[in-house]
């Protein structure tokens, strides 16, 4: 193994946007590609502004950068499965970086090097780039014990002692760092399809199934022809089997390519989903029910299963459909046999629209049924305390009777689209042959044929039924969750100085003229207000409920956008920062109701806005935080510490531990200016003492909001 072979086809830090555009082109990542600038010397030292400097350089072009913290188990597979990518080589010096562009291929892996030509590096050499540093702190104490393990042992059985002692030994510890490059979630689900080679695999699975019933007609067709034809002997049969067989094979196939789809399709699906979650605006939030938004959860869920399943059984009994006709055409009922087969399919949709316009309101009555239900169980004990008791049900027994009037117009129609579409054609389609039988002027090969595409048919019916059930809850699925899927688009481009921006240094934050409003025609919430906060500043924003003094913070930390005026933070606003880097300089803890601990360790809740995965430091100053916020008993008294699982289903924090932990954790991201919006309410005395202190020391600028 030479380290040397990698470090030869590695990247300068200067040329790293080269590098990520060569990877973009390698990989069809965007269709134009647009360098960016070269990142600055002060990411030599600053990993942190050099993971922010990678994902604007890659949003800028329109991807994104997945930064993963590689650790020495994993370190083979990491490298033959996540091309494209750049990997950091470990040093202390100006970093440099190699390309991956491909997978493995005989112990090797395609990479770009700096000359924008491929090369094939064997991972080895790449393995001992990235282990040099590990590998040299360990070596003496390594030879030691091989000297003993091994004295005279093979070369190659000394080696794999010694990466399995390095395995045991530093495991868990990274070796450095790497950024998989890949196409946003919110980009078109189309594109993903491509990109992740899904359409191949749905073209395969069309020419699969098509096949695979080809093969099963000319089973039928040798069989068939061989008994009425009388030469029904073993070669005959042997050929039979031999298509029986490839169809069962061609079967399997297709099953294991539809399971490859369904995995692949519902992750782009959730991956989409989850990108829309995060990009729905708080107004949006505001605007929609508890109910409505675990509507769409269930609606997502829904979305995946019956549409991956509902298009794949479509798909089939569409190629089954497109066959059927020429079996009927070339069996006793003729061109007017297969004729009724299309004139049923026709009907078959209708059916299916009813259905579908049926199970449309029903839907809706549901989704309305669940949100109205939550809010009750939200507000149970308040109407028990308050509502007369005879005002209780009238309303839920009014919904849930317009609910059960849409179930049972959804049942008549489903009963009716799965009995009349394949039975019926089955009593249709032996019509259309029963004339040649009982009349004895078809052979009884045309009636065999005929007979078999019926029963093709019949079959393609039946799955075409199902799967337009399935398609149909896929489309109101995805009308429910549609506000998710647009939101997954909604780009936000890089700032024009977020290649520059590292770190908060205390700038000035300059409000001229603000003007903010909810709704176009409401009334102004905020009109004219002018401010500036200078380094050091620390202000208290006092006013009655209902002022404004929330939505001009939210306004501050770029949560929402004014209607006219300017924000400035160090001279540069919101659209030339970008939003990253404006959210990470102007840091807010919303009032109690809007701000959550989620269930997770006590340490993530903490540095959810920092650095991830937290550096040594970083958990130093968060341990360092809580005991000046007094939070240091809270962590003696659980079990795990700083990794004790908190939230709803974990340790419960009191109403004045959870304000501090809000304190903390924006604090702990190091911010130009910090707005505290009503978190000191719930703190007693001492606690409060405690906690100004800290927010006084700690806070480069402050603004603090808080009731008269």
């Amino acid at each position: 193994m030479s380290a040397a072979a990698a470090e030869r086809l590695a990247w300068p830090l200067e040329h790293l946007g080269e590098a990520i555009a060569a990877l973009a082109r390698r990989g069809d990542l965007t269709r134009s590609v647009q360098k960016p600038p070269p990142p600055g010397a002060e990411l030599s030292v600053d990993r942190g502004a050099l993971a922010r400097w990678v994902g604007a350089a890659c949003r800028s072009m329109g991807f994104e950068a997945e930064r993963v913290q590689v650790v020495y188990r994993e370190l083979d597979e990491v490298i033959r499965g996540s091309a494209p990518a750049l990997v950091r080589l470990p040093g202390d010096g100006v970093p440099t970086f190699v390309a991956l562009a491909g997978g493995e291929r005989r112990g090797s892996v395609l990479v770009i090097g700096p000359d924008h030509r491929p090369h094939r590096l064997a991972i080895a050499d790449l393995r001992a780039a990235l282990c040099r540093e590990l590998e040299a702190t360990l070596g003496p104490n390594l030879e030691k014990v091989m000297a003993v393990a091994e004295p005279g042992g093979s070369d190659r059985k000394r080696l794999r002692t010694r990466e399995a002692l390095l395995g045991a030994l530093s495991g868990a510890d990274s070796v450095g760092d790497l950024f998989m490059l890949r196409l946003s979630p919110g980009a078109s689900l189309l594109r993903q399809l491509v990109d992740s080679r899904l359409v191949r695999v749905l073209v395969s699975i069309a020419a699969g199934q098509a096949l695979q019933y080809l093969l099963l007609l000319g089973s039928w067709w040798m069989i068939g022809r061989g008994a009425l034809g009388g030469r029904l002997d073993s070669g005959w049969v042997a050929a039979w089997a031999l298509l029986v067989t490839g169809s069962s094979l061609v079967r399997l196939y297709t099953i294991r390519k539809q399971g490859t789809f369904a995995i692949a399709g519902g992750a782009l699906v959730r991956q989409r989903l989850l990108k829309g979650a995060l990009s729905v605006s708080q107004d949006e939030v505001r605007r929609q029910g508890t109910g409505q938004l675990l509507g769409q959860v269930l609606e997502s869920e829904a979305l995946e299963s019956l549409g991956l399943t509902g298009g794949l059984l479509s798909l089939e009994a569409g190629i089954q459909l497109a066959i059927a006709p020429f079996v009927l055409w070339a069996g006793a009922g003729g061109p007017l046999h297969a004729g009724l087969l299309v004139v049923w399919v026709v009907g078959t949709v209708a059916l299916g629209v009813r259905y579908h316009r049926a199970r449309t309101r029903w839907t809706e009555a549901r989704v309305a049924m669940t949100n109205d239900l939550v809010e009750l169980l939200i507000g149970h004990r308040t109407r028990v305390a308050q509502e007369p008791i005879e005002a209780k049900n009238q309303e839920a027994d009014a919904n849930l009777a317009h609910y059960v009037g849409h179930a049972s117009a959804m049942d008549r129609e489903g009963t009716r689209f799965r009995a009349l579409v394949a039975r019926g054609w089955l009593v249709a389609g032996m019509a259309g042959i029963g004339l040649p039988f009982v009349s004895g002027s078809a052979a009884p090969a045309s009636l065999a044929i005929g007979l078999g595409g019926v029963i093709l048919a019949y079959r393609a019916l039946g799955q075409l039924a199902t799967g337009m059930v399935s398609l149909s809850g896929a489309a109101i699925a995805f009308r429910q969750i549609a506000p998710l899927h647009e939101a997954a688009g909604r780009a936000e481009a890089p700032g024009l100085t977020e290649f520059a921006v590292t770190t908060g240094t205390g700038a000035k934050v300059e409000v001229h003229d603000l003007t903010f409003r909810y709704h176009q025609r409401g009334d102004q919430i905020l009109s004219g207000v002018s401010l500036e906060i200078a380094p050091g500043d620390r202000i208290l924003l006092e006013g009655p409920s209902g002022g404004g003094k929330s939505t001009f913070a939210a306004v501050l930390a770029g949560l929402r956008k004014p209607e006219s005026g300017v924000v400035l933070l160090g001279g540069l606003d919101f659209a030339t920062l970008g939003a990253e880097t404006w959210r990470r300089r102007v840091v807010t803890a919303p009032q109690f109701q809007e701000n959550h601990l989620l269930i997770e360790s006590f340490q993530f809740n903490l540095l959810m806005g920092c650095e991830s995965p937290p550096t040594r430091q970083s958990l130093r100053e968060a341990e360092a935080i809580c005991a000046e916020l007094g939070l240091g008993t809270v962590l003696s008294r659980m079990p795990s510490g700083m990794l004790q699982v908190v939230g709803e289903t974990g340790w419960q924090l009191s109403h004045g531990e959870r304000s501090r932990v809000y304190i903390a954790r924006a604090l702990l991201q190091n911010a130009d200016l910090v707005i505290l919006d009503e978190n000191f309410g719930a703190l007693d005395p001492e606690n409060l003492e405690r906690a100004l202190r800290c927010v006084l020391a700690r806070a480069r600028s402050l603004l603090v909001i808080a009731h008269p």
